[in-house]
């Protein structure tokens, strides 16, 4: 199992960045572009529990997973999602978004992945696996919180 942890400091007020991450699918899709489709499956009070039904796109190749809320925490000043999937049998994933208000247009969010592989042989990839994908999305979450929609970007 390998956990990546980064943070990054966000010129946007907290509910903003709130919106790209636990809002709807076109929000959702300015800062994950590859997910074409996230239906409820299953909807809890209180949100722990609840899954999602998410199609991901990556080239011709698309993937369909469950995902399921883990944790759930939406406070004026704190705010926290944890989700977990499994992915094409191999890779059991788990995402953490945290979000930390310091003032009413600064926010500090977190990001931590873990990534359990399935099958023995898949560890091997987890050794040479690096934070990149980790740093690009935070800078992603950054720059459409910060600037607007994002265009074009893969």
């Amino acid at each position: 199992m390998k956990t990546w942890t980064k943070s990054i400091e966000i010129n946007a007020p907290i509910e903003q960045i709130w919106t790209l991450l636990n809002g709807s699918l076109e929000q959702m899709q300015q800062i994950m572009p590859n997910v074409v489709e996230n239906r409820p499956v299953k909807i809890t009070e209180g949100k722990v529990g609840s899954i999602y039904r998410q199609k991901y796109k990556e080239g011709k190749r698309l993937e369909e997973y469950d995902v399921e809320t883990l944790e759930y925490l939406a406070e004026p000043e704190h705010k926290m999602l944890k989700v977990g999937f499994t992915l094409a049998h191999m890779f059991e994933i788990t995402a953490l978004y945290e979000l930390h208000k310091l003032n009413e247009e600064k926010t500090s969010f977190q990001y931590t992945v873990t990534n359990k592989p399935l099958k023995w042989f898949l560890k091997l990839f987890l050794v040479f696996a690096s934070d990149k994908v980790v740093v690009e999305f935070l800078e992603r979450v950054k720059k459409v919180a910060e600037g607007g929609k994002q265009q074009g970007m893969n």
